[in-house]
């Protein structure tokens, strides 16, 4: 199993049927799989915060949601988060492409990486950080369940250097 497998496989077994995403060629290939997937609506969005609304309706409706983004749109949408997402209280499971960490080979992402983990912690929000693909899945569907539970966001952080 690789990584776009364990979060394909993760989506399924819970269920998500809503993927709001940005576009990453780390996580194309898992894209590309919810494209194919008649049972899963996936909306390409050009703004973190825009997905975290149109999640956030697709909540309302009903849905199970995600949201696929580079950890350097986290800046984008903490007010969303915070204002709209924790403030109602809905689940959102935010898998993030973790750019800016050991081995990053381009240096404007390293700042963003270095303060991914800070910043979610500032925010009261939980996150994992997986070193394969089998651990991103249980992961996964551990961060969903907490996620419903705590009524807030909770991200998986996927380091380039693992996938």
């Amino acid at each position: 199993m690789d990584s776009s497998e364990a979060i394909y496989d993760a989506f399924k077994d819970i269920g998500i049927d809503f993927v709001v995403s940005v576009p990453c060629v780390n996580l194309s290939k898992v894209l590309d799989m919810l494209d194919d997937d008649d049972e899963i609506i996936h909306i390409p969005v050009t703004r973190e915060e825009e997905g975290i609304g149109i999640c956030a309706g697709a909540y309302l409706g009903g849905k199970k949601p995600a949201i696929l983004m580079q950890n350097s749109g986290l800046g984008n949408s903490i007010n969303a988060l915070k204002s709209l997402s924790e403030l109602y209280e809905f689940p959102l499971l935010m898998i993030m492409s973790h750019r800016g960490t050991e081995g990053e080979s381009i240096c404007g992402q390293v700042p963003m990486g270095e303060a991914t983990p800070r910043l979610l912690e500032a925010m009261d929000f939980n996150f994992f950080k997986p070193t394969n693909p089998a651990g991103a899945y249980e992961d996964i569907m551990e961060s969903w369940d907490m996620s419903v539970e705590e009524g807030k966001p909770v991200s998986v952080l996927l380091e380039i250097k693992y996938w």
